[in-house]
Order: structure tokens, then sequence, then C-alpha cells
């Protein structure tokens, strides 16, 4: 079975660029062995900030003739309520080529720091597909350091795991970002460890990012 990305990077672009109404985020990671497509967006629902959505599509390739089977597409929604700056929790629906539509319940809580931001991202999950009820962790981090008024070092670590019905280990991978952000565009190296059941792949390549900003006009 086949799991994917969660939207965490909504949050951290959110973090990171407080004072807009709406972020999103392209980016593409590339190598020998996959390409990765991802569209993000982050957008509140209330002027109090209460409510927020998020909104992820995304498209892995694998190149190689064997890991075909491993492609995927999916779009996911989920509506946050932000309880405070840490913890925000919420329903979400997510739809997967391989695995279907599945209902899910998260909760969100991040820790921002001047230079690192921390989220994590346990989750509930009802496959239509199984009639299972899965669990999920997903963790990111992110450190960035200014080597001038323009130019900043970037760091990031991505870390997910899916347990079928709490217990048999299904899917993981730990993706790994270092490059440099200048404004809103980044790019750099990427590596990326999938692990599909019993089968695991590596892939190093490079990404980009390009982030959006649309500003909160007030009266």
């Amino acid at each position: 079975m086949i799991k994917r990305n969660i939207l965490v990077a909504l949050f951290l672009m959110a973090l990171t660029h407080e004072g807009f109404a709406q972020v999103s985020q392209i980016g593409l990671a590339t190598g020998p062995n996959k390409t990765d497509f991802t569209s993000l967006s982050f957008r509140p629902l209330s002027a109090n900030g209460k409510f927020t959505i998020a909104t992820l599509a995304f498209f892995q390739k694998f190149h190689r003739q064997e890991e075909i089977i491993f492609d995927e597409a999916g779009v996911q929604s989920t509506l946050y309520w932000n309880i405070n700056r840490s913890i925000s929790v919420g329903p979400g629906l997510y739809y997967n080529s391989e695995t279907g539509f599945s209902e899910r319940l998260s909760m969100l809580y991040k820790v921002q720091l001047p230079s690192f931001v921390l989220a994590a991202i346990p989750t509930i999950a009802h496959a239509e597909k199984t009639g299972y009820l899965n669990g999920e962790l997903f963790l990111q981090m992110q450190w960035t350091r200014s080597l001038n008024d323009d130019l900043k070092l970037l760091f990031s670590a991505q870390l997910f795991a899916h347990w079928d019905q709490f217990s048999n280990h299904t899917r993981s991978f730990q993706q790994i970002r270092a490059g440099v952000a200048e404004e809103t565009t980044q790019y750099g190296l990427a590596i990326d460890f999938d692990q599909f059941g019993d089968t695991q792949l590596t892939s190093i390549g490079v990404f980009v990012r390009k982030i959006f900003q649309h500003e909160n006009h007030k009266p």
C-alpha cells in the first residue's frame, strides 16, 4: 500500500511568512531514479486565523522499469482549527491513485525558533478500500542560516511512517533537502529514502521550490 505526503510544509511556510492571507508553493525534485512534483496551498478561512484550509496535489514518478509500480498521484484537503500558536486539529479527505479515498483526523504540533522550525502530525485515517483504521506519523524539521541580506542556507528533513491497523508497517520515507533560499525561491540537493513494505529505494537529485505570497490587505 502506498501512502504519501502530509501538509505540514504549508504550516512551515505560513509560520515563516506571517502577514499574508495565502501562501502557495510549487516544488520539483528530480534525479536519475525519481521525479516528484508537488503543489501546496495554505489559506486562512477567518479573519481571526482560527480556521485554515490546506490543500496538496502531487505526482511521483519512478524511472526504473521495476519501480514504476510505486508511481502515484494524489489530492488532499485538510480543515484545521488553530487552538493556539502551537496546536491545531482537524479533519481531512485524501485521494490516492493506488489506495483510493481515506478520511482523516490529524493533530499538528509546531515549534518555531528564529532559525529552526519543528512540526509533528499524528493522524488516524480510515481507508475506504480496506476498511482499516490506520495510524500515521509525520515529522518535519527546517533550519536556516543567513549568509547575507538576500541568501540563506537551508536544511530540511521530512520523516513519515504508516501502519495498517496501527500494527503493520506498510510505508515510510525520509526526505532530505539541503541548499539555499533566495527570497521566495529555494534550490539544492535532494535525497529520498522510500520504504514500501520490505522494498527500500534511494533517490538522489536536485530540487527547486517557488513560494507565492498573497498579501493580507487590511482596511
